[in-house]
């Protein structure tokens, strides 16, 4: 029923979490295959899937290229975009039952749908930051990444799926949903808050709020990628 496509890199620290959320759901049948789709991982990413039984495969760097990939070799009739530094949260099975049927039914027309944003980490600062996202939500319609995002097959074939981006590419497919075709559920993705801590909290949202800036300006994703992401982050996409 779902295929579940993971871009990966050097992801080794938190994959085995993203991907011990989704066996209870491969064994009611839900999840039908698990794709993790790497750009080149020297750690041990690839062992981590082999050991887990799900698909590896590589793809060129950038996540736009690697979801891409995955996607076109995804089996089943609804995709399941998935940060690898993403924990999809108790009830997200039933809450994407019921929109998936919703569809089915007619009771919806074709649409995406993305989780509830969540930071692993404690305090006032994170709980405000997940408030804020919830906002803009509501508001935009304008989920990020790391929300995860599941669509239908044929959807995704309509809008052009993922395009070849180093950065961005979220909120790229994102706009070319439309506000309309894009639902939030109410179950959460628990997503790691170490780049956050690591940077500042204040400092990571404005960097984030630069890029979106940036690419609203017409700002080729390209010149972004290579003005925003430092040494580190270029070491990893999730």
């Amino acid at each position: 029923m779902v295929s579940v496509i993971i871009p990966t890199l050097n992801a080794a620290p938190t994959l085995p979490e993203t991907l011990a959320a989704l066996v209870p759901a491969a064994v009611e049948g839900f999840v039908r295959e698990v794709i993790v789709c790497d750009g080149g991982s020297q750690d041990g990413t690839a062992s981590i899937a082999d050991a887990a039984g799900v698909e590896f495969i590589t793809a060129p760097l950038g996540r736009g290229s690697q979801l891409k990939a995955g996607a076109a070799r995804a089996k089943h009739s609804w995709l399941l975009f998935l940060h690898a530094d993403t924990v999809l949260g108790e009830g997200w099975v039933r809450d994407a039952s019921v929109f998936m049927r919703e569809i089915a039914d007619g009771a919806r027309s074709p649409s995406a749908a993305a989780f509830r944003f969540k930071l692993d980490d404690n305090g006032i600062k994170p709980r405000l930051l997940e408030t804020l996202v919830r906002a803009r939500c509501q508001l935009a319609g304008l989920p990020y990444g790391d929300q995860g995002l599941l669509m239908p097959r044929g959807l995704y074939a309509e809008i052009g799926g993922f395009r070849d981006l180093p950065i961005m590419e979220d909120v790229d497919i994102v706009r070319r949903l439309g506000r309309r075709r894009v639902a939030l559920l109410d179950s959460p993705a628990l997503t790691s808050a170490a780049r956050y801590q690591r940077d500042g909290y204040l400092r990571r949202a404005l960097r984030n709020q630069s890029c979106l800036l940036a690419y609203s300006l017409g700002i080729p994703a390209e010149r972004i990628a290579r003005r925003y992401r430092g040494p580190r982050e270029s070491e990893s996409l999730t």
